[in-house]
């Protein structure tokens, strides 16, 4: 991947002299001759690195500086200035400088000097994010990503649950990650050794659900042609995790709590009395109080769950969570599809931090998997995410007629196109080099998607 060297200078012979030495050491370059643009391109660009003058027309070099780490510190920025001094340089590194280079770029050694800190500041910066995508290794590895204060508290509530032997009831929307919340305080248990065997109640018809709870012998029941082992057996000595538990019957809910007072249970159509050893934990969508007002959950088996209750927030309540849950979705899919790991510009996050997001994470996990797949250049900018959203938006709705995945697929890439190609005026070119395609392969899908017609040439 090209590295992207933003570079900022008031004199257009210094931009013009170090943009061709970068370019010809294979480096993107943008340029800047005011602190403003500067600050304008490090927001929608995916920037890697700033070559920044100290004295600027409009904002001073160090008030830049300050910025960019306020903002993006993990770009590395060399300060460079032609009247240096010592104070002047000791300040700009307590302020996350990583080096500072003297005017004029000249003779060659001094060229190849500042060459081998641009390169070094690239590579610490890629070290650096290596370090921070695996700094978290324990609950990135069961996908508790977070940072927020009700991330924290969620962690803190797990820590506190998991050590413990009582059952456990986890409740929020859909899409909120319960399951996560399960499997994590598993492994952090002292059955983590042990199998974590899960049930979803609600994808299970109810006249088979005590099948696959408690296990059936060869010959009850017209079907039964083998014998089955049940979930609970197959927990015995570690987790059982209960799924959208609002959604069982009351009949098996009747022998689910006999389970859990008898410690005991009985496969169907056997005569045969089994011991299990099994940590319940439950999951649901629904306010099981009002069910219980309802006659639809036995008020008893709730008290034997409820035991230590965690409510998971949903994504709306987390934002601050965003980025970090989209870096690490992108890790994810750009390594599940061969792909090299994708930029997400600043103005990408603040569009998905501005979404109600109503499927919660599991949707935020979606459309990045969609952008990573859909995206061909190496940044995701704020308007692929528009356009993923409304696509996911038109898809749910139940006014439109489902479209098949190429359906899908070309839908979204030709809004793709057509915003890339607004975007840069209509230049055909600009906007291949943006897609990270050929002119002549764009061409060719700005006329299949009847964007322009056969005979029509735009530049």
């Amino acid at each position: 991947m090209n590295h992207n060297i933003l570079v900022v200078d008031d004199e257009k012979g210094i931009l013009d002299q170090l943009s061709g030495i970068l370019q010809d050491e294979g480096y993107n370059t943008l340029t800047a001759q005011t602190g403003e643009k500067s600050l304008e391109l490090i927001q929608e660009d995916g920037i890697d690195l700033v070559m920044l003058d100290v004295k600027l027309p409009d904002i001073d070099g160090i008030e830049i500086l300050r910025k960019i780490k306020d903002n993006q510190s993990d770009i590395p920025v060399i300060m460079i200035s032609g009247n240096a001094t010592i104070g002047l340089a000791v300040e700009a590194t307590k302020l996350g400088a990583y080096d500072f280079i003297e005017k004029p770029f000249s003779p060659i050694e001094k060229i190849d000097r500042m060459l081998l800190t641009i390169k070094q500041a690239i590579e610490r910066q890629q070290l650096e994010q290596e370090n921070k995508r695996f700094k978290n290794r324990e609950q990135r590895k069961y996908m508790m990503v977070g940072e927020s204060k009700s991330a924290k508290q969620l962690y803190e509530q797990i820590s506190k649950a998991a050590p413990s032997k009582g059952r456990v009831l986890i409740t929020g929307e859909n899409g909120t990650g319960k399951e996560l919340v399960a499997r994590a305080i598993h492994q952090l248990s002292n059955r983590a050794s042990a199998k974590f065997v899960e049930l979803n109640c609600a994808a299970i018809p109810q006249e088979l659900i005590e099948s696959e709870l408690f296990g059936h012998e060869k010959g009850s029941f017209t079907g039964a042609g083998t014998r089955q082992i049940g979930k609970f057996e197959q927990a015995n000595g570690g987790t059982l995790f209960l799924d959208e538990i609002g959604d069982m019957s009351l009949t098996a809910q009747s022998k689910v709590l006999r389970a859990i007072e008898e410690g005991e249970i009985q496969r169907i159509g056997g005569t045969r009395t089994l011991k299990v050893d099994v940590r319940i934990i439950s999951a649901t969508n629904k306010v099981l109080e009002k069910e219980i007002e309802k006659g639809n959950f036995r008020q008893d088996l709730f008290y034997r769950l409820n035991v230590i209750p965690i409510t998971v927030p949903p994504l709306r309540d987390r934002k601050d969570d965003i980025p970090i849950l989209v870096e690490h979705f992108v890790e994810q899919f750009c390594d599940e599809n061969g792909k090299p790991l994708k930029k997400i510009s600043p103005d990408a996050i603040s569009v998905l931090k501005d979404y109600n997001w109503p499927g919660n994470i599991r949707e935020l996990r979606n459309i990045v998997e969609r952008l990573i797949i859909m995206v061909d250049s190496d940044t995701i900018k704020g308007s692929h995410v528009l356009l993923a959203i409304n696509i996911d938006q038109s898809q749910s709705s139940n006014t439109k007629a489902l479209l098949s995945l190429k359906d899908m697929m070309d839908e979204y890439e030709k809004k793709i196109i057509i915003a890339e190609l607004e975007a840069n005026d209509g230049n055909v070119s600009q906007t291949a080099r943006n897609l990270n395609i050929d002119r002549a392969n764009l061409y060719r899908k700005l006329r299949s998607y009847d964007i322009l017609k056969s005979d029509e040439q735009i530049e």
